[in-house]
């Protein structure tokens, strides 16, 4: 057996295996093509690169069909998910103008508060296979497995295929990204690249080569293009790892380095300048600015506002050190809170461990030496992020932590091999042990968390998990026939939890803005610790529910974070002469104007943008769309936050005009204002 597999006999090896080679490297046979061309290829993707062990290829092909199978058997139960990406994936497989700029209607009144490179596969999607849920939300299922095989790929090249084995287990298993690749936010596609970045530093550092460096700044372009500043957060210690491990001179680190920022730049710059330079009149308004401005949106509330909590236009202030906040309490601990543990942190302590351990190992490796570069990538993406996250006041979703699952599954995974090939230190067999029974009791205490596994599960966990450890520290005169199940048995205690977790949260459907991990019934608020003042229940679907709705024009919070469905009567009522208008209806949030949109699959204007607090449109634009005949209805029952935390009061005041100007109609319940009607 090979060095680069978890061996349970023989001595513990001290030192990294040589990275394989590609498939099609390896001697080809002298059989003609016609003759031995489709078996040979069928049998290389079986068979895989001629070092790895021969269980290495049919074990990921496993992984990756169960992963597929976990994200995608219940994938529709979710409708439209977020309602607010699914009107402007509607609307982008409509119009190219509104494909390009992520507009939220396909007459590109307002885009969406972020960049568009997420709505962009969706979209292709449904112009594709027509509007639909599967449509939608399958590109991210498919995200998700192909996150889980960039995972693996990357930690297998230096480590094995145990290492990238069981790294892809811990991603495919923690419970947020089980969530957000089966939803349709862009934390989906902002994963994988960040993903592909490691996968690209990690083959920059083995050639020194400054092409794939370059590579790795296409990716975190993308990145940005995808969530803005937030893939930066990998940035750092990606160029660190480089400039410290790569097997070249300084000034060609330094020069790779800056050729890797100036693809970044260009790769996510090109779409920020045309935004920029094209006029205001010729493209949609720039959703969740106060100043029709992208860099705006950046830099404030999608960039520095959500570290000090002064988003300008948000619901809310942010949350202080010590206490709760709109968006819960900030503080070192906030990844182990009841409110965001159980959707990341079952394996953050043992990974830690692992982390720690694995340096220390590796501390005194020559500069060039790759096991130790890859710790400080995955390392590093996990700390950063995890203090990040950890100490951000402004607004926070639990499910921004999918952000740590790969830099958590690939710590996992290159640690335990690493201690377990140096079992022969006290260094290895410790963390190893160590880190198995912080996972025992950690899952212990998520699990004591709820009520929904009864007390079997965490029980069991904790039991063969210690167990586990203790016998980790007698390996050594253990038969070597038992090793096996002894391992075996710490993977289980560390994957039980979370893995029912995964499974509980693929089984039910989820909707709104803001939706969490796990089973049923489990009350939380948005944000971590109740955001809204932990006045919001969670439904037994995981979506967040608000006050009553009628007619499919409400929501929760009035609109603002989830849309509903509206009935055939509004249906038929806004499609009704609906080439006469630019849109068939405008609604204050973008929730509200979604539903509408979703409905009838025609344009509907989401005034003052996701919270309602967007100057778009002002009063003077609405009432020349009103006078130019572009509107038809506009929908009552819509909410937004108008000009708490400094954001616009146009939303407000449009309601208000017209609410004093224009005939009231009921249809099936639901309040519409006639535009086309005014008062007497």
């Amino acid at each position: 057996m090979d060095t680069m597999t978890l061996t349970t006999t023989g001595p513990a090896s001290s030192t990294a295996p040589a990275p394989v080679g590609p498939a099609d490297a390896r001697p080809q046979t002298s059989q003609p093509a016609s003759r031995a061309g489709r078996p040979g290829r069928l049998q290389r993707l079986w068979r895989g690169a001629d070092a790895d062990p021969s269980w290495a290829r049919p074990a990921l092909l496993g992984l990756l069909l169960v992963t597929l199978v976990l994200y995608t058997w219940n994938l529709t139960a979710s409708g439209y998910a977020n309602s607010f990406y699914s009107a402007a994936v509607q609307a982008g497989s409509d119009s190219w103008k509104a494909f390009f700029f992520g507009s939220s209607d396909a007459a590109s009144s307002i885009t969406v508060d972020k960049p568009p490179a997420s709505l962009w596969v969706m979209a292709l999607s449904v112009r594709l296979l027509g509007l639909s849920s599967l449509a939608i939300l399958l590109p991210q299922a498919l995200m998700g497995v192909a996150t889980v095989g960039v995972v693996y790929t990357t930690v297998k090249r230096h480590f094995g295929a145990a290492a990238g084995l069981i790294a892809g287990v811990v991603l495919a298993l923690t419970p947020v990204a089980a969530l957000m690749f089966t939803f349709n936010n862009p934390d989906a596609l902002l994963t994988l690249l960040m993903a592909l970045g490691a996968w690209a530093t990690m083959k920059a550092m083995a050639q020194a080569s400054p092409k794939w460096m370059m590579i790795v700044g296409v990716f975190i372009g993308l990145g940005f293009l995808t969530k803005t500043l937030q893939v930066l957060l990998v940035v750092p210690f990606f160029g660190l790892a480089y400039l410290v491990a790569a097997p070249t001179t300084l000034r060609k680190r330094i020069v790779h380095s800056l050729l890797a920022v100036g693809t970044m730049v260009l790769s996510a710059g090109w779409w920020v300048a045309i935004v920029e330079l094209v006029p205001a009149s010729a493209r949609p308004y720039i959703g969740g600015s106060q100043t029709n401005s992208f860099l705006e949106l950046t830099f404030g509330y999608n960039g520095l506002g959500r570290l000090s909590g002064d988003e300008t236009g948000s619901v809310g202030g942010g949350g202080a050190t010590a206490g709760g906040g709109m968006w819960g309490s900030t503080g070192l601990f906030r990844m182990f809170s009841s409110s965001v543990g159980d959707q990341v942190s079952w394996l953050i302590p043992s990974a830690l461990i692992l982390l720690a351990a694995g340096l220390w190992l590796r501390g005194r490796r020559p500069r060039t030496d790759l096991r130790r570069a890859a710790y400080v990538v995955w390392g590093g993406w996990l700390v950063v992020t995890m203090l990040v996250f950890s100490f951000m006041a402004g607004i926070f979703h639990e499910y921004y932590t999918v952000a740590l699952a790969p830099a958590i599954g690939a710590v996992v995974g290159m640690g335990a091999v690493e201690a377990w090939q140096r079992r022969s230190s006290a260094v290895g067999t410790i963390a190893l042990a160590a880190a198995t029974a912080a996972a025992a009791t950690w899952s212990f205490i998520l699990l004591s968390r709820t009520t929904a596994y009864g007390d079997w599960l965490r029980i069991s966990v904790l039991a063969v998990g210690m167990a586990a450890a203790l016998l980790i520290l007698a390996t050594r005169w253990m038969h070597a026939r038992a090793v096996p199940f002894v391992l075996a048995a710490a993977l289980v205690a560390g994957l039980a939890g979370p893995g029912a977790y995964a499974v509980s949260t693929t089984a039910q459907g989820h909707s709104g803005s803001i939706v969490t991990a796990g089973p049923a019934g489990s009350s939380r608020g948005p944000g971590a610790g109740g955001g809204m003042g932990g006045t919001l229940p969670r439904g037994a679907n995981g979506t967040t529910q608000g006050g009553p709705q009628t007619g499919g024009t409400g929501g929760g919070m009035g609109g603002l974070l989830d849309a509903s469905t509206p009935s055939t009567a509004v249906v038929a009522a806004l499609s009704a002469d609906a080439g006469r208008y630019t849109w068939v209806a405008a609604a204050v949030g973008s929730q509200t104007a979604a539903g509408l949109q979703l409905g009838t699959q025609l344009p509907v204007m989401a005034i003052g943008g996701f919270n309602g607090s967007d100057p778009s449109p002002t009063l003077a634009q609405f009432q020349q769309y009103v006078a130019n005949g572009q509107i038809h209805y506009f929908a009552g029952g819509g909410r937004g936050f108008g000009n708490q935390n400094g954001g616009s009061s146009a939303a407000s005041e449009i309601s208000s005009w017209v609410q004093a100007n224009f005939t009231s109609v009921t249809i099936d319940a639901s309040t519409f204002y006639d535009l086309t009607q005014p008062l007497q």
